[in-house]
C-alpha cells in the first residue's frame, strides 16, 4: 500500500486519542480496571508502624497525552501487546522492563513499532530499521533463537520509512472481514472492501426488529459480510 501521508502526518492519525476507555475495553478484551491500570499507573496506601506509606507505580503503556482519558489505536495495539504476554506467563514486572527496554531500542513511546517473538521465558524485539533481532533484558544480545510470532496474524505494519508502525488491527484475523484502521471512518471497526462502520451496520440491524435482508439491501452490502458485522458488534457487547 502506498502512503500519502508523510511520516508526521500518519504519526499524528495512528497516535490520536480516538477510543473511550470503554471502547477500548470491548476491543482488547481486557478488564477495565486493567486498561487503567496499564495506560495510567496505580497508586494505593498502606499502613505500616502506624503511618501511612503511598506507593506510586508507573504505567506500563506511556501515552502520548500523559492523562488523556482517551486511548489512541497505538495503545490499542500496546495493549494487545501487554495482553499476550500476560497470557504467556510473563510477569508486570518483567514485562515493565523489557518493555522500557524495547522502547530505548524503537526510539518511540510506543512498542507497537515493531514484532515481538517469545522463546520459553525471553522476548525478542524485531528491529525495523534492519530487520535485527535484539533479546531484551540481555544488555542488547542478537539473537536467533526458534521463535514464535506475536500477533501477526492479526496486524498490518508500516514500512520502515513510516518508522514501522502498526496501522491496522484486524480483530478477527487478517482472513477475517473486520479491520480497524485510523484512516477509515475514525478508527471504527469497518468491514474489510466497503470502509461502513459495524455499529451503524450493527444499529439499523436491530432498527428493523434483527432482519438481515432489510440491512444488507440499505447498505448494499451482501448478507454473510452483514452477519459478520452483526456477529462482531453483538460480541463486543456480550
Amino acid at each position: 500500500m502506498v502512503w500519502y501521508l508523510g511520516k508526521d502526518g500518519l504519526v499524528k492519525i495512528l497516535d490520536a486519542p480516538a477510543y473511550s476507555i470503554a471502547e477500548t475495553t470491548r476491543l482488547v478484551g481486557v478488564p477495565r480496571s486493567s486498561v487503567n491500570y496499564y495506560l495510567r499507573g496505580y497508586q494505593y496506601k498502606y499502613p505500616a508502624n502506624e503511618k501511612s506509606y503511598t506507593r506510586k507505580l508507573s504505567p506500563i503503556i506511556s501515552q502520548s497525552e500523559t492523562g488523556s482519558t482517551y486511548a489512541s489505536f497505538l495503545d490499542l495495539i500496546d495493549l494487545l501487546c501487554v495482553k499476550e504476554f500476560l497470557a504467556r506467563n510473563f510477569t508486570l514486572q518483567f514485562l515493565r522492563k523489557a518493555l522500557a527496554e524495547a522502547k530505548e531500542y524503537l526510539g518511540t513511546p510506543h512498542f507497537a513499532t515493531s514484532q515481538f517473538y517469545t522463546s520459553k521465558d525471553r522476548i525478542i524485539l524485531k528491529i525495523p530499521k534492519n530487520g535485527v533481532l535484539i533479546q531484551l533484558m540481555t544488555g542488547g544480545q542478537i539473537t536467533i533463537p526458534e521463535i514464535t510470532q506475536k500477533l501477526s496474524h492479526k496486524l498490518d505494519f508500516a514500512d520502515a520509512a513510516h518508522l514501522g508502525l502498526a496501522q491496522r488491527f484486524f480483530p478477527n484475523g487478517k482472513n477475517g472481514a473486520i479491520v480497524i484502521d485510523p484512516q477509515i471512518s475514525f478508527g471504527r471497526p469497518t468491514l474489510v472492501g466497503y470502509g461502513v462502520a459495524t455499529s451503524n451496520i450493527y444499529d439499523l440491524y436491530l432498527g428493523e426488529k434483527q432482519k438481515i435482508k432489510p440491512v444488507s439491501e440499505w447498505f448494499n452490502i451482501p448478507v454473510p459480510e452483514i452477519r459478520v458485522a452483526v456477529k462482531f458488534e453483538h460480541s463486543l457487547w456480550a
